[in-house]
């Protein structure tokens, strides 16, 4: 089981962006902006990291973890790291970060998710509002439309162009976003 998963890791790695979801910002006096949370691949001092959906390119001034510098932090380490010139006005939880010279992460206008619904005494239709996590960030979202009902175990297709769910539904959703997001596949 460990060699699975440290294979899967380390494809992971190799294949996807280079991310890091904002869970906190502070401003620290003689420091600057700090930015807070987890590491999802590689995070370097130095680097030229874009903010997205905000679009905002900076260089990392410092990575550190428990008080002590890194000069490389990887996916799993709980990190703060400093930035040259970007205000906490300007960068807010649930923007991500990432490497600028490697596919920036950028804005989304809307996405596919596969969804459940859970504990919804009525029915949920197209059109309707809820509110999403994706990543850090926590906003609301507009269903666009429903692609199709699936079972959520198996993933299997129950019915095409579903027209509401009930709850513990499963289904596939066109969503539209009510405020900028960075959305990204897992």
């Amino acid at each position: 089981m460990k060699s699975f998963m440290c294979k899967h890791l380390c494809s992971y790695i190799r294949e996807n962006k280079k991310r890091k979801g904002m869970r906190d910002i502070y401003k620290i006096g003689g420091i600057g902006t700090v930015h807070a949370g987890p590491v999802e691949t590689v995070l370097k001092s130095g680097m030229m990291v874009t903010f997205a959906p905000v679009n905002i390119t900076t260089e990392v001034k410092s990575v550190e973890m428990h008080y002590e510098a890194l000069s490389k932090a990887l996916p799993g380490n709980n990190v703060g790291f400093n930035v040259k010139n970007v205000s906490v006005k300007n960068v807010r939880r649930g923007n991500a970060a990432g490497d600028s010279k490697n596919d920036p992460p950028m804005e989304a206008a809307g996405f596919t998710a596969q969804g459940i619904t859970l504990n919804h005494l009525g029915q949920v239709s197209t059109g309707c509002a809820p509110v999403l996590d994706c990543h850090t960030a926590h906003i609301a979202c507009k269903s666009a439309g429903m692609k199709e009902k699936i079972d959520h175990h198996p993933g299997k297709k129950l019915e095409h162009g579903s027209i509401f769910l009930k709850s513990s539904d499963a289904a596939i959703i066109d969503m539209v976003l009510g405020k900028p997001m960075c959305v990204e596949l897992l």
